[in-house]
C-alpha cells in the first residue's frame, strides 16, 4: 500500500514508523524543516519538507499512485485542503482528515473527506460509553463509523443471565457474534444461555449501541 501522511509530531512518526513496519511504501510531508531531518534518518521512509497542501508537492509524494492520505496538522483548514486536492485532483480514494475542532466534523464529511475524524470526540464518546457500563472492554468503529465491533462482558448482577438468546429482544441493527467463555469461543444460537462472566462480542449500528447495553445491563446512559 502506499500512503501520504502530511503533518508533525509525534503521532506522525509513531504513525509512519507502523506503516513502514508493515512494508507499506510511506511518504511524510512536513512543513519543520527540523523534523524533515529528523525524520529522513529515523524512518525508512521519502520525507518531503514543504506544504502538504501544494498540489505539486502532493504530486512529487506520489499522489497519483497513492491508495490513502492522512492530514493530521494542527490546523483543520490545512487538512481539509489537503484532503480535497488529494481527492479531486489526484483521485485518491481514501483521505483520512483529523479534525482538531469537533463542530468542523461534519464540514469535513460534507466536503468529501472520506474519514474525518475528532480525537475530542472519540475520547469524549469512551467515557460516555463506558460512563453507564464499565465492563465494556473495547469499541472499535468499522465501516467507517458505520458499525461498531465492542467486547462486553456480562457481570454477577446483569438481568439477562440464564436466558437465552431467543427470549431477548435485540434491536434492529445489532447482534451477537459471538461468545467468550472460559477461553473458549462459543458462536451462539437461540437456545443459548448467557451466563456470568461471559464476553459478549457485539456488532451493531451506533444507533442502537445505548439500547443494546440498557438491554444487558439494566442501566440506562444519560
Amino acid at each position: 500500500m502506499r500512503v501520504i501522511v502530511v503533518g508533525s509530531g509525534k503521532i506522525v512518526y509513531f504513525l509512519a514508523r507502523q506503516f513502514v513496519g508493515r512494508r507499506y511504501r510511506v511518504t511524510v510531508i512536513t512543513a519543520d524543516d527540523g523534523e524533515a531531518r529528523f525524520l529522513s534518518r529515523r524512518l525508512k521512509a521519502t520525507v518531503l519538507h514543504g506544504d502538504g497542501s501544494d498540489p505539486r508537492l502532493l504530486e512529487a509524494a506520489g499522489a497519483r499512485r497513492a491508495e490513502a492520505v492522512l492530514a493530521l496538522t494542527a490546523k483543520d483548514q490545512d487538512n481539509l485542503a489537503v484532503c480535497q486536492i488529494a481527492r479531486r485532483l489526484f483521485k485518491v480514494p481514501r483521505t483520512i482528515g483529523l479534525v482538531n475542532d469537533p463542530q468542523n466534523e461534519e464540514i469535513f464529511r460534507k466536503l468529501g473527506v472520506t474519514i474525518p475524524f475528532s480525537a475530542t470526540q472519540i475520547l469524549a464518546g469512551i467515557i460516555e460509553e463506558r460512563a453507564g457500563f464499565e465492563e465494556i472492554s473495547s469499541l472499535i468503529p468499522v465501516a467507517e463509523g458505520k458499525v461498531t465491533v465492542s467486547e462486553v462482558a456480562l457481570r454477577h448482577d446483569a438481568p439477562v443471565l440464564g436466558r437465552t438468546l431467543q427470549e431477548l429482544e435485540f434491536p434492529d441493527g445489532a447482534l451477537l457474534g459471538g461468545i467468550i467463555r472460559e477461553g473458549m469461543v462459543i458462536i451462539p444460537k437461540g437456545n443459548t444461555p448467557l451466563l456470568e462472566g461471559d464476553r459478549l462480542i457485539l456488532v451493531s449500528q451506533p444507533g442502537c449501541y445505548e439500547r443494546v447495553l440498557e438491554l444487558l445491563s439494566g442501566e440506562e446512559n444519560p
